[in-house]
């Protein structure tokens, strides 16, 4: 079949990111069997005309759209971007009789509300490399379509139960040859060696998308594939990993193989500031790491109690040190309004970021309430969301009676401190 893959998105806040998932579900597809057409919105200057030309070119017998963000977790002034992968839908719809498969990662949180705000005809809910395949060996069978893995129609609900790949490598890795201008040379490929996070953080929802079990990759193909991309031109990594250190052992490993390749890298990734090894700080300094995310989200050991966080202000001190001894950049975040906040604990945590000497800080004020947290609970027993809120559209926990205050202050703050990034 051929087959058209969109990514719907166009946001650059944060960081511009090339589609890893789309790529993954494209060298899954393509090792089904399809012909297999990309087409990424980021950049693009007219998205309508290029999906035109595009299905005017390719004909699509199957249209697949990947949702990455529902929103931009703005508070102050949210924004809600499913509208415009909505569009996208509408134009797809409008241009071919192609059947439109949404999916994704934002998808993956709101499968089923999704589904009805993006008039698709269906969704597949997680890992696409599966799901997407048996759904399109079915359709060129005329074959039914229950027991499809994550699949939901519109309005029946879920069709088959949600799986999670058991072994990673059993699942294709996107080829270079998916990104290969000149501008895309110089941007961070995103790669991931596991999924999923057993960390269960209060308001994540990491577990909806991936799972809460970890999962890895085998650390000689994650080397052999990023030399692949080495001999493409691309030379920055990031690494998506939600817990870059975790297993200890296995990033170790994975750091002593590019290490030995010695493929002239540099990457980033995201920490967990708990059981980090100087042994593996300085492995990963060695292996080309040039910046680390601390997500530690506050310096106050009641918030990160409140958070389920499972280390202490004082291992992100530690954590802190060893990446600015070792010469690699650190860029801390702070989530501040939760539950357990007070005027007392964000005083806390500004004063430690200050006494931490970050590079970069981001500072987020309220917390985007996401379906099947603990968040969420406390937000429907505190009646800040109606029990029957589906959440799809931006919900916020803030605690009563700091918002005002809380703005007031980070802003006054922030004036002083050029690591501040807004």
């Amino acid at each position: 079949m051929r087959v058209l893959l969109i990514s719907a998105n166009t946001e650059t806040f944060g960081m511009p990111v090339l589609p890893i998932g789309l790529g993954a579900v494209a060298a899954a597809t393509e090792k089904a069997g399809h012909d297999v057409r990309t087409l990424d919105l980021l950049g693009v200057d007219d998205p309508e005309l290029s999906i035109r030309k595009t299905v005017e070119e390719f004909d699509p017998e199957v249209t697949g759209i990947s949702v990455r963000n529902i929103d931009d977790q703005s508070k102050a002034n949210p924004r809600f971007l499913l509208r415009n992968v909505k569009e996208v839908v509408s134009w797809c719809r409008n241009l071919s009789p192609a059947p439109v498969v949404v999916g994704g990662s934002g998808y993956s949180i709101f499968p089923e509300s999704a589904l009805a705000y993006l008039g698709a005809d269906m969704g597949i809910q997680g890992e696409g490399e599966n799901g997407f395949t048996v759904l399109l060996s079915r359709m060129r069978e005329g074959s039914d379509l229950s027991g499809v893995p994550g699949l939901y129609l519109p309005g029946r609900g879920r069709s088959g139960p949600r799986q999670f790949a058991k072994c990673l490598d059993d699942l294709p890795l996107p080829e270079p040859r998916l990104w290969v201008s000149s501008e895309d040379l110089d941007e961070w490929v995103p790669f991931q060696t596991r999924r999923g996070c057993p960390m269960r953080c209060s308001y994540c929802s990491t577990a909806s998308i991936e799972g809460d079990t970890l999962r890895k990759r085998d650390k000689k193909l994650v080397a052999e594939s990023i030399a692949k991309y080495v001999e493409t031109g691309f030379t920055r990594f990031h690494f998506v990993d939600n817990l870059f250190n975790l297993p200890p052992s296995y990033s170790l490993d994975l750091c002593r193989e590019l290490i030995q390749r010695d493929l002239g890298i540099s990457w980033r990734a995201i920490v967990y500031p708990g059981k980090l090894s100087r042994e593996l700080v300085a492995a990963m300094k060695k292996a080309g790491c040039t910046e680390v995310s601390l997500g530690f989200e506050s310096g106050s050991d009641r918030v990160l109690r409140s958070m389920h966080k499972m280390f202490s202000s004082s291992e992100v001190r530690r954590a802190s040190d060893l990446f600015r001894e070792n010469g690699i950049r650190r860029m801390g975040f702070l989530l501040l309004g939760g539950p357990d906040e007070s005027r007392e604990t964000v005083e806390e945590s500004l004063a430690f970021v200050d006494s931490l000497g970050l590079d970069a800080l981001r500072v987020t004020i309220g917390i985007r309430i996401y379906p099947f947290t603990s968040l969420a609970e406390t937000a429907r027993r505190e009646n800040m969301v109606d029990a029957e809120d589906d959440l799809l559209l931006p919900r916020f926990y803030l605690k009563p009676g700091l918002e005002d205050w809380l703005r007031k202050t980070v802003r006054e703050w922030a004036a002083g401190r050029p690591f501040f990034i807004t």
